[in-house]
């Protein structure tokens, strides 16, 4: 399968998505003919090289012909232009998607309906031709699969149509709910809202590099110095898939019959930041006919060191147990559904490209139950219903 890994250690932008994606071998001619059949006007794209913390990488501009001027956009007409181009039916959806994604957001944070939202920045012509052409990059490389790395922590201020906002924008970070961050602290935006909606809606999971061998690697280059190299890189290749069952974890265990059972919680929260991919406790009778408590932890093999410390140093056992499982898992991945209730993430997993189960997540039920006073089985009902409609 073909695959593509977003490593966004500098951020991610529009025009650094485009420079990546033309830097890995889509033709950025056959993309500007592509955009031109939106019948969207008054812009320029210039491709360029330029150097970035010694790094060289595609240098996208969306230069409009009028530079002052900003067309505010309902996302009726932008979705009228997408639809209305001559662009394959993948291509058009996933740019839909994406634009919906950054409605959703922008109503949570403006408290309105996703059609009422004005786009100002990401309703702009550039901000357009950024997720269109990310979306007709992506097809030109094969429709990979797409992996990115965790975001990038920043801080800051940024200046909107709508005032002066901490960073990240509240835009993205209602985008990148449920996302996996990393520290980095950089003053700047490193994240855009239009990046932001891409990187949240093509992504299938985020983590490390996976296995894959690499066959084209494009660098898209971003507009400030920040001290780094300011680029975003994205890997093309063929994903290397394991054989059934080769798998491999790491299942620490231990017997307690001595530990307050208050502390328990704590070891829990420390286990799973160390790297748990889960923890469970059995109750046992230990020797003496005394009750016991099994603790068992489920981590990557890399981690069982750093998790076993959390162990010996959270209980009071004197010394854990380690041994290596194989297992076979679902292919695991999100899209969310707007409810009446809100916004509801849904984790599906898959097998060879198949869907195999899909269940609402909990906590997004569970929060959106308690602002609405309804029940969390009625948003998870609507929730589902909702997706299993989608998908017909």
């Amino acid at each position: 399968m073909k695959i593509a890994y977003f490593d966004c250690f500098a951020g991610i932008s529009g025009d650094m998505t485009l420079g990546a994606l033309i830097g890995a071998g889509a033709d950025p001619e056959r993309l500007k003919d592509s955009l031109a059949t939106l019948g969207v006007g008054g812009y320029r794209i210039e491709v360029s090289r330029k150097i970035s913390g010694y790094i060289e990488a595609t240098d996208v501009h969306v230069i409009l012909d009028e530079p002052h001027h900003t067309h505010h956009r309902r996302l009726k007409e932008i979705l009228e232009t997408i639809r209305g181009a001559s662009l394959s039916d993948p291509v058009k959806q996933t740019a839909e998607r994406i634009f919906r994604r950054l409605a959703a957001a922008e109503s949570r944070v403006h408290g309105c309906a996703p059609e009422e939202v004005h786009f100002h920045e990401v309703g702009a012509v550039d901000a357009i031709i950024d997720i269109v052409g990310a979306a007709i990059a992506l097809e030109m490389l094969g429709s990979p699969k797409v992996v990115s790395s965790p975001m990038p922590t920043f801080h800051g201020y940024v200046k909107g149509s709508h005032g002066v906002f901490p960073l990240p924008a509240p835009a993205t970070a209602e985008i990148l709910r449920g996302v996996p961050w990393r520290k980095l602290d950089i003053e700047g935006e490193l994240v855009t809202p239009t990046g932001a909606a891409i990187i949240a809606e093509i992504a299938s999971g985020f983590g490390p590099l996976p296995a894959m061998r690499v066959e084209s690697i494009g660098y898209g280059a971003g507009k400030s110095a920040i001290g780094i190299p300011n680029v975003l890189r994205v890997m093309i290749g063929e994903e290397s898939v394991a054989s059934p069952g080769s798998g491999c974890v790491s299942v620490i265990e231990t017997n307690i019959d001595d530990l307050n059972p208050q502390f328990y919680e704590t070891a829990m929260e420390r286990l799973f930041a160390a790297g748990a991919l889960d923890v469970y406790m059995s109750p046992i009778q230990m020797k003496k006919n005394r009750p016991g408590t099994l603790l068992s932890v489920i981590c990557d093999p890399e981690q069982t060191e750093s998790v076993a410390a959390v162990v010996l140093d959270e209980t009071s056992t004197l010394g854990v147990r380690i041994s290596r499982w194989e297992r076979i898992c679902l292919d695991r991945r999100w899209e969310e559904v707007v409810t009446e209730f809100g916004p509801v993430r849904i984790k599906i997993g898959e097998r060879e490209g198949r869907e195999i189960q899909a269940s609402p997540e909990y906590e997004d039920c569970r929060r959106a139950a308690t602002e609405h006073g309804v029940t969390v089985r009625r948003v998870y009902e609507s929730a589902l219903t909702l997706y299993r409609t989608n998908r017909r």
